[in-house]
């Protein structure tokens, strides 16, 4: 006699995987926390890249300085007039070789190393200088820069020197200047000067720069101050 042998009934599995639902609603949760990070890592980024600008551009204004310091590099025009009455350079297409003068107070700092300034280079750094002493006395400038003066610099980028560059014409920007971080100015615009200084050059020669000289080279156009230097 053949007996048949009962088959065991196995229970269905319970893990069936993921739905297509489930899917999309994966992709969906995972789309959105991405769009919500995006910000963050795009100002880290430029939050990076200008404060490395502005590294650039206070490396320039140290090296415009010490040259100037040294003699290396002509003394820019000295006049009766502080930077902060001088307006920005015009806006204009930028072609000058490196370390010369473009005119009588830009100078060239070349950073991509082909030895000019464009207005198409990322890396160039164009420095805006003028000397102040309130009583000019001589038509020669190196006979003027010898009784020393306060020296009034701006670094501005290269490429912010292009014919379109409305900010330049209008001079708006000679006074502010680009913040490290970006969510400021410092990449919204690139008119406003990345470094602003100014900084004392002693006299030369036999006569050295007195306190009353400085006194009123740092008081600048403030009336009051200067007759306070001279009592």
């Amino acid at each position: 006699m053949i007996r048949s042998k009962q088959q065991k009934n196995h229970s269905p599995s319970t893990e069936s995987g993921f739905t297509i639902i489930e899917s999309l609603m994966a992709m969906l949760v995972a789309t959105i926390l991405m769009i919500a990070i995006a910000p963050v890592l795009a100002l880290s980024v430029a939050t990076r890249v200008q404060a490395k600008r502005v590294e650039v551009a206070s490396l320039a204004a140290k090296s415009y300085l010490d040259g100037v310091r040294s003699g290396t590099i002509d003394a820019p025009p000295i006049r009766e007039t502080l930077l902060k009455d001088i307006a920005a350079p015009s806006g204009s297409s930028l072609n000058c070789n490196n370390q010369e003068y473009c005119n009588t107070n830009l100078y060239c700092i070349d950073g991509d190393g082909d030895n000019r300034c464009t207005h198409t280079s990322l890396k160039d750094m164009v420095v805006q200088a003028a000397g102040y002493h309130p009583d000019v006395t001589e038509a020669d400038n190196k006979k003027q820069a010898e009784k020393g003066y306060l020296l009034g610099i701006r670094v501005y980028r290269a490429d912010a020197f292009t014919s379109d560059t409305q900010e330049f014409l209008k001079g708006i920007d000679s006074e502010g200047t680009a913040a490290s971080f970006a969510g400021g100015t410092g990449l919204n615009k690139k008119v406003p000067p990345l470094v602003k200084m100014t900084t004392e050059i002693a006299a030369e020669g036999e006569e050295p720069t007195s306190f009353t000289d400085l006194c009123q080279r740092i008081a600048g156009d403030d009336a009051a101050a200067k007759d306070r230097c001279n009592q």
